[in-house]
């Protein structure tokens, strides 16, 4: 079996990587303006993270989890190809599994997805309605543990699970 040496001088001690998991954007961005997008980006880069994940949610998903009308998968990407396109980032990464899908994914299904695929550690960046309907769900607490959640503002009325959990998660006001 041959051996691959290197040789480093005395007292080497490589670089210490500040660069660290990944930030998905978890949402229907059916209201979502390019100035959210933008303050996205910008807790991306105070964080330094390795990767922002945009994860547009399927119609059948959203009609699930709030009931609210929203227009076609595609039509909501779109705006987001384009945001892409315009801060032309290679660590910037719209998810579109869902849409592949074409069905209702549980939220607990995208998360296992989207943990296995992108680098921990993993923070959620979701706004205050969404992360409402996240603490609905008999499984956030399991993925609370695993996860952090970072809001764009403060709920007005935060779940009850939520508040339980107000140590797991900031919002972008906390973070600047």
């Amino acid at each position: 079996m041959k051996r691959n040496l290197q040789h480093v001088p005395y007292g080497y001690e490589p670089p210490k990587e500040e660069v660290k998991g990944t930030l998905i954007y978890y949402d229907t961005f059916e209201d979502t303006r390019e100035t959210d997008l933008n303050k996205a980006l910008e807790v991306f880069d105070n964080l330094s993270f390795k990767k922002l994940v945009l994860y547009p949610l399927h119609e059948e998903t959203v009609k699930r989890m709030s009931k609210e009308p929203v227009s076609a998968f595609y039509k909501r990407e779109k705006p987001l190809l384009a945001w892409e396109k315009e801060v032309s980032r290679s660590n910037v990464i719209i998810e579109s599994w869902e849409g592949k899908r074409k069905k209702y994914t549980p939220i607990d299904t995208a998360l296992r997805h989207l943990a296995e695929k992108y680098p921990a550690p993993h923070f959620v960046y979701m706004t205050p309605e969404m992360a409402n309907a996240f603490a609905s769900f008999s499984s956030f607490e399991e993925w609370m543990v695993k996860l952090r959640l970072i809001l764009a503002a403060k709920p007005n009325q935060p779940h009850p699970r939520l508040e339980k959990f107000s140590h797991r998660w900031d919002t972008v006001e906390e973070l600047e």
